[in-house]
C-alpha cells in the first residue's frame, strides 16, 4: 500500500500586489494534479507563529480556478514576523509538521523570504520551502526588462488616476501632489510619471547622497510651480515617491506626527502625512513671493496595490505559481522562483 504523499502549504506575507491570487491558484493547480493535497495558511505566519493550525483553508482546483482573475489574497495576508522570536519560528515549523505538510511555498517581499528561510534552517529538511518574492515596487534585481509582479498592474491603474486628476488640476487652476508607493525604490513613480506626461516626478534615485533635505524637496517643487506660471498654467501635477520619507534626515522626520513603524521596524510610509507637510511648506515658501496657490495632497498606494491584475500579471503570476510547485515537488528547497 502506498503512502499518500504529505501536503503542500501556501501562505502570503507582507503587503497585497496584483496577482498573489494567480500565484496561488497555479501552484495548487499543479500539485493537485500530482495528487498532492494543499493547505492554504491564512494571514500569513499570524496564527502558526503561535502555534494555531485552525486558521488554514483547503486549497482545490474547485475553489482556486477563477481566482487569478481577482486582486487581494484569498487566503488572506499578514506582516507577522517570526523570527523575533525563537519560540514563534519554532512554533511556526511545528505547526507545519502537525498539518502534515513537507513543502511550503511562500509568498512575500524581502521580510518574508527572510521568515522563509529561517523556516528552512529550523525544519533542517523536514519542510521543503520555496519563496516567490512579491513586490510592487520593482526593486528585485531581476533579468532585463522583467518587473516585479504586480508592478504594471499598479502603474496601470496608478495612470488612469492621474489622468483625472489631471484634467481636475487644469479645470480647477489648482496643484497636485501625488505620493505614489513605492518604499525602497522610485519605479512606479516614475512609471506613472512618464506615461501620464506628469508635470513633475520626485524619485530619492535622483538626489545623491544618503539625506535628501525636505527644503531641497520644497525647493524643486516652488521652483517647478514658479517655472509653470512663467507659461501662464496655474496647474500641475507632481508625482512623489514615498520613498523620498525614507532619505529625510531624522530633524526634517520630526516634522512629520506619529511615525508608526510595522513589525518588521519599517516606516508605516502611507500613515506619514508627507504630502501635507509638502504642501504646507511649499505654500509657505509661496506666500514669500508673493504667489498663492492651491494645491491637493493625494496619495495613491492602497487603491492600486489590490486591484484585479491586468493580463501580463495574470500571465506572469500564474507562470510563478506553476513554476514554484513544479519545483518544490521535483524535490527542490531553499530558494526563490
Amino acid at each position: 500500500m502506498s503512502i499518500a504523499p504529505k501536503k503542500l502549504a501556501i501562505l502570503v506575507g507582507g503587503g497585497p500586489a496584483p496577482g498573489i491570487n494567480s500565484v496561488i491558484g497555479a501552484a495548487t493547480i499543479r500539485a493537485e494534479v500530482e495528487g498532492v493535497e494543499v493547505l492554504g495558511i491564512k494571514d500569513g505566519f499570524r496564527w502558526i507563529m503561535d502555534g494555531d493550525t485552525s486558521h488554514v483553508r483547503e486549497l482545490t482546483i474547485h475553489n482556486v480556478s477563477r481566482i487569478h482573475f481577482r486582486g487581494g489574497s484569498y487566503i488572506g495576508i499578514s506582516r507577522a514576523n517570526p523570527t523575533k522570536d525563537d519560540k514563534h519560528l519554532e512554533n511556526a515549523v511545528t505547526s507545519l509538521l502537525r498539518l502534515d505538510v513537507d513543502k511550503l511555498i511562500t509568498i512575500g517581499g524581502d521580510d518574508t523570504a527572510y521568515s522563509a528561510l529561517k523556516v528552512n534552517e529550523m525544519a533542517a529538511g523536514r519542510i521543503k520551502v520555496v519563496h516567490v518574492p512579491k513586490t510592487i515596487d520593482n526593486d528585485l534585481d531581476l533579468p532585463h526588462g522583467i518587473p516585479t509582479f504586480g508592478f504594471q498592474t499598479a502603474r496601470h491603474i496608478g495612470v488612469e488616476i492621474v489622468k483625472n486628476i489631471m484634467v481636475d488640476a487644469q479645470t480647477t487652476s489648482r496643484w497636485y501632489f501625488v505620493i505614489s508607493m513605492g518604499r525602497k525604490a522610485g519605479h512606479l513613480a516614475l512609471g506613472i510619471g512618464k506615461a501620464t506626461g506628469a508635470t513633475l516626478t520626485l524619485l530619492p534615485e535622483e538626489f545623491s547622497g544618503d539625506k535628501i533635505s525636505l527644503n531641497h524637496m520644497v525647493d524643486v517643487l516652488v521652483g517647478t510651480i514658479i517655472k509653470r506660471l512663467s507659461y501662464g498654467r496655474s496647474d500641475g501635477v507632481a508625482i512623489l515617491a514615498e520613498g523620498l520619507v525614507e532619505r529625510l534626515p531624522e530633524a526634517d522626520l520630526d516634522q512629520l506626527v506619529d511615525i508608526e513603524r510595522d513589525a518588521h521596524d519599517n516606516i508605516r510610509i502611507a500613515e506619514v502625512n508627507f504630502g501635507e507637510i509638502l504642501k504646507l511648506k511649499v505654500q509657505e515658501r509661496l506666500k514669500e513671493f508673493g504667489i498663492k496657490s492651491t494645491i491637493v495632497s493625494k496619495n495613491i498606494g492602497y487603491e492600486l496595490r489590490c486591484a484585479d491584475p491586468i493580463p501580463f500579471d495574470m500571465e506572469y503570476t500564474r507562470d510563478l505559481g506553476f513554476s514554484a510547485s513544479q519545483f518544490i515537488l521535483n524535490g527542490g528547497s531553499g530558494a526563490m522562483i
